[in-house]
């Protein structure tokens, strides 16, 4: 079988703790995902790298253009900058799933669809955040708490219909080029829901509690998470390795973390904000002001005593040894910190990054977010220095997280389905 580990770090390392526990219990594994995280493939699994490189593709001037964009320009930028780079990456990813007889898929991308579409392959689907409509709470994509029960579950639709009518000449034109298939003519996502095609969700339901609405084949399993001492990738470059995680050891980042008190790890992922330089002058204005030591990823901050810049870590080693986290409420990003059982700071974007944000809030383990947008010295200090206050309760969260079994469920799942 095959598990698609399509994106960055975040989307990657589930996956890849999700293919592990499938070969542990005697199955064929294949990870494909971006070469650079080939050290995620755990024993017994077979990698197969794709040479679209995530990171790199964020780290371009156009990349950064289109992540700096907001909600708009984020998916009109897909074909701009994705489509590009699509019909070698789906190209890819098809040699790799031809023999396999399950592909697990994220549904962005709808890629299980169109494997299944091609070789006739059985999917499941994969959801690191709740996509399956429900009255309960609106589409995570949907930046307000409620639009009450029925236009909560109303909003499900709009979103997968505008994303189709933005997205589906682009889809149709790779499936004809690339696969040699006909065009879809309706929504993917719908058409998954009609056939009940298996959900994993791959978050907790201590975190979002299941809907009482959502069907029998929707399943959340709680969250993927690596064996301890498999949780690093080797990055390729040198400058990132001065300061990555290698297995139990921090490396470089070790004797800043005995010099004092734990630190604040500010980090906003693959999100670039529109005034980089800006953003990094009251990120380390607030951890002044709080009186906090820090360390900080992915902005333009100058190290001294009482700030570390590091490149790409693993997050859930790095964060065990953090006070408190601020970051953009990406869902991995978030359920790493969670897990970590310490504060968090949401700093949301856009996508369903202010749901997380509402979340982490609604559960105590953190302030009410803040988005990029009004993010200042003095209301980031603000939150660093009530972070106290949410401890006690994010530790509580923690300890019952880190006892759950999300692998072994989902893949008793896969089993059973």
């Amino acid at each position: 079988m095959a598990v698609l580990g399509i994106g960055s770090r975040g989307d990657v390392q589930p996956c890849a703790a999700l293919a592990e526990g499938l070969a542990g219990r005697g199955y064929g594994v294949t990870l494909v995902a971006a070469r650079r995280y080939a050290a995620l493939a755990g024993p017994g699994v077979t990698f197969a790298p794709l040479s679209v490189d995530p990171l790199a593709v964020a780290g371009s001037e156009e990349g950064q253009r289109w992540l700096a964009s907001g909600p708009l320009g984020f998916v009109r930028g897909f074909r701009t900058v994705v489509e590009p780079l699509a019909a070698t990456l789906i190209g890819e990813v098809d040699a790799a799933c031809a023999g396999a007889d399950l592909v697990l898929a994220p549904a962005l991308g709808a890629l299980g669809r169109h494997l299944h579409d091609r070789y006739g392959t059985p999917y499941r689907l994969l959801h690191f955040q709740p996509s399956e409509p429900t009255r309960a709470f609106p589409n995570p994509l949907i930046p307000v708490t409620t639009l009450g029960p029925p236009g909560n579950r109303a909003s499900y639709a709009l979103v997968e219909r505008l994303g189709w009518l933005v997205l589906a000449r682009m889809a149709n034109r790779l499936r004809s080029r690339v696969l040699g298939l006909g065009p879809l003519r309706g929504s993917p996502f719908a058409a998954d829901r009609r056939a009940r095609v298996p959900v994993l969700c791959g978050f907790s339901p201590l975190v979002v509690p299941r809907p009482a609405d959502w069907p029998a084949h929707v399943h959340v399993t709680g969250y993927w998470r690596l064996p301890s001492g498999r949780r690093a990738a080797r990055p390729e470059s040198r400058e990132a390795s001065e300061d990555r995680a290698d297995g139990e050891d921090l490396g470089g980042l070790r004797d800043f973390l005995t010099a004092g008190p734990r630190p604040v790890f500010v980090g906003f992922g693959s999100m670039v904000p529109s005034e980089p330089e800006r953003v990094a002058a009251e990120v380390v204005a607030a951890l002044r002001r709080a009186r906090v030591r820090g360390v900080v990823q992915g902005l333009p901050v100058t190290p001294d005593d009482d700030v570390r810049v590091v490149g790409e870590v693993a997050h859930d080693l790095l964060f065990a040894e953090m006070a408190a986290v601020v970051h953009h409420g990406g869902a991995g990003t978030t359920g790493t910190a969670l897990t970590a059982g310490i504060a968090n700071v949401v700093c949301s974007y856009f996508s369903d990054q202010p749901f997380w944000g509402r979340r982490v809030a609604a559960l105590g383990a953190g302030p009410p977010p803040l988005p990029i947008r009004a993010l200042s010295s003095d209301a980031l200090a603000a939150r660093l220095r009530s972070v106290l206050k949410y401890q006690e309760k994010a530790a509580q969260l923690g300890r019952l997280l880190r006892v759950e079994d999300g692998v072994k469920n989902a893949v008793d799942l896969i089993e059973r389905c």
